[in-house]
């Protein structure tokens, strides 16, 4: 199998333009993995496991930890817009970039109409007068403006999206932390009463394995640092300095915030974990904590789907690139945007909205467990391609006497120990039946990928003599 050489593949875009600076990508790293999953699904990871799910939840952290020192590596190395995709196109072969740059971007695209759906569901319930489809329409309106008027303009959206979503984080934890030592005083917790819940962890070690399953996928969106990297003024310092700090803070955000809950409130209390966040608040008598939630869920929802309008934008960008896409899709405008992939990625973005309202529970369930494990494929590959690739780039370092800004630590025992808890993840999800359904419908969707890239290679002549 033939791969790319360092030296020879992507340079960062050089048609994008380079309008991002460090405090968008710091913020960004920050509010992309802080989002509804956190808000709202960390209330099922602990009535799956107790108190224990901080067990799991530092597990999953330190797994991520280690697979984004890797991309960030990769990407301080060979920044493009293509990121993951790229890389693994690089270590691999054309087929690993084609089947990462298309599963990723099918994973934004339905992930875009779950999260459109929920901002306006929100919405609606203040004002139920106002249709949902309304609603929808403002949200993809507005983003995709903020999308197609340049990169600075979206970077600016997303930091102060961010930071709101960053400071509702602090000011839960400074709250929490008054109320464990008894500043706040609160009614109806369960500090100092975890025995009469089974303890720490009322379902041993299978809940925390089942915790773990939980929580996985819970730290996705991070990985749009790397993205955004390219389109920033300096691509390979800009990536270093965002990632060396962004993935302890999120890590301490989500062990912090998880730790106060389970602190508070009682893990098999279904009713106050559907909102776990509100429930707190509301243990130290702040009544309106109900409606401020419902804002800051809605603020993270439009956040995550400005940001995932432009990963998928610019990794269309960057498979039109590689001649793996259309190539009207690498059509630049005035302002150095890829208008054509941005329009592209809305448009079927609505579509995906559309999924959300018209097609059966069992249809929508369908695509939605395809891409419900797609991280786990990319997370594999981020892998496997720095272990393929650190030669290659310690070769090329030495060669133009550029060090390399970012290391993976513990190059090569700890990426193969990140390898190993990969794969026992996957044999954790094979034991598992909702895990086990979203494993499956990932590999076919992976599998009908690599069909697709077949066949394009045969009808079409090759884009070099690979």
């Amino acid at each position: 199998m033939t791969t790319i050489d360092p030296k020879d593949a992507p340079s960062p875009d050089a048609h994008l333009s380079h309008g991002l600076r460090p405090r968008h990508l710091t913020m960004m790293g920050l509010g992309s993995a802080i989002g509804a999953g956190l808000f709202l699904g960390s209330g099922q990871a602990i009535g799956t496991a107790g108190p224990a799910v901080l067990v799991s939840y530092a597990i999953a952290g330190a797994i991520v930890v280690l697979v984004m020192r890797m991309l960030a590596e990769m990407a301080s190395s060979m920044p493009a817009s293509g990121s993951f995709s790229v890389y693994a196109e690089a270590a691999l072969g054309r087929w690993a970039g084609f089947l990462l740059g298309w599963l990723y971007w099918f994973m934004l695209i339905m992930v875009l109409g779950v999260e459109v759906t929920g901002v306006a569901g929100i919405v609606s319930g203040w004002w139920p007068a106002v249709p949902q489809w309304a609603v929808a329409a403002v949200v993809v309106a507005v983003l995709g403006g903020i999308n197609l008027v340049g990169v600075r303009q979206f970077g600016e959206a997303e930091f102060w999206f961010a930071l709101i979503k960053v400071a509702a984080i602090v000011g839960f934890l400074v709250v929490g932390v008054l109320m464990i030592v008894g500043v706040v005083p609160v009614t109806g917790s369960v500090l100092g009463h975890w025995a009469e819940h089974g303890g720490f962890a009322p379902a041993g070690i299978g809940g925390v394995a089942a915790g773990l399953l939980a929580v996985a996928f819970a730290f996705g969106g991070i990985e749009i640092v790397a993205i955004a990297a390219a389109e920033a003024r300096d691509p390979r310092d800009a990536v270093a300095r965002a990632t060396r700090t962004i993935l302890w803070r999120i890590l301490f955000f989500y062990v912090g915030s998880v730790a106060v809950i389970v602190s508070l409130v009682a893990w098999d209390d279904t009713d106050a974990l559907v909102s776990p966040f509100v429930s707190v608040l509301q243990l130290g008598g702040f009544g309106w904590a109900a409606r401020l939630m419902e804002v800051v869920v809605a603020l993270a929802l439009l956040s995550a789907f400005n940001a995932n309008v432009y990963g998928t934008s610019r990794m269309l960008f960057s498979l039109g690139q590689r001649d793996d896409a259309p190539s009207a899709t690498t059509r630049v405008s005035r302002r150095e945007v890829p208008w054509v992939a941005v329009l592209v990625s809305v448009f079927f973005g609505v579509v995906a909205v559309g999924l959300n309202w018209l097609l059966p529970d069992s249809l929508l369930s369908i695509l939605l467990n395809a891409v419900g494990s797609a991280l786990f494929v990319v997370w594999l590959l981020v892998t496997v391609s720095q272990l393929r690739l650190r030669p290659r780039l310690e070769a090329e370092a030495a060669r133009t006497g550029e060090p390399m800004r970012v290391r993976m630590w513990g190059y090569p025992w700890l990426s193969w120990v990140t390898l190993a808890a990969l794969v026992a993840l996957a044999g954790l999800m094979v034991s598992d039946d909702a895990a086990r359904t979203q494993l499956l419908a990932t590999a076919g969707l992976v599998v009908v990928i690599l069909v697709v890239y077949v066949l394009t290679r045969r009808v079409r002549t090759p884009r070099d003599a690979r």
